[in-house]
């Protein structure tokens, strides 16, 4: 029988137990094993098939060279940790799925930047739901599109930031109504997906379950 594909999960050291727990049973059903990795745990990152970029605290605005609120909660390890994982997942060709924070980091990681606060921009709607009450429109061109095999869907909304100029060798390829950045995916073959949303939350759904099984599949 072949062994489970190792799935890091990134997550922080404080809180975040409910989406570790969440994603730890989607990458199950898809046929993979989660690693949890913050920067107390050491996990031998050699080990990895795949990566998961985790939600979680904004990211410091230092390293987008922005500027962030003085009430909002940061994790300065976690970051540097995070973009150690990706600087291991390109070099060994890891495929990535970035959820809500990790898609930001993602496009961070890619030299792109970010919106510290999407209702400073966009007329969009106050939301902060785990249930799937936002609609976002999806690239018919992107492989996001081949993974959920829809043209829209409804998700969830648990963030305050989002993507502004996206990083090299990436593409938005999903809007919301108001036109803020959803997902976002890298050229060529290697799978390297980040969604706004949190697919863990609604693995109840086959389409938002799809992600984890591309990503075990590529791994």
């Amino acid at each position: 029988m072949r062994p489970r594909p190792a799935v890091g999960v990134s997550a922080s050291a404080r809180g975040g137990r409910i989406m570790w727990w969440f994603n730890r049973a989607s990458i199950r059903l898809a046929g993979g094993r989660a690693v949890r990795l913050t920067p107390e745990t050491g996990a031998d990152w050699r080990s990895l098939d795949a990566l998961v970029l985790g939600g979680g605290d904004d990211i410091g605005a230092e390293i987008y060279h922005g500027r962030i609120a003085p009430d909002v909660r940061v994790d300065p390890r976690r970051d540097r940790m995070e973009l150690d994982l990706l600087d291991h997942a390109e070099a060994r060709r890891l495929p990535v799925l970035g959820i809500c924070r990790g898609a930001q980091m993602l496009n961070v990681f890619r030299g792109g930047s970010l919106y510290p606060d999407i209702y400073e921009v966009f007329a969009a709607p106050r939301m902060r739901t785990a249930l799937p009450r936002k609609r976002v429109t999806i690239e018919r061109s992107s492989r996001l599109h081949g993974i959920v095999g829809a043209d829209t869907m409804m998700v969830n909304s648990l963030h305050h930031q989002a993507v502004d100029r996206p990083g090299e060798r990436l593409r938005p390829v999903a809007r919301d109504d108001a036109g803020i950045v959803q997902a976002i995916e890298g050229e060529g073959e290697r799978l390297l997906i980040g969604v706004q949303w949190h697919p863990e939350f609604l693995i109840y759904r086959g389409r938002q379950h799809g992600l984890f099984e591309a990503l075990v599949r590529a791994a």
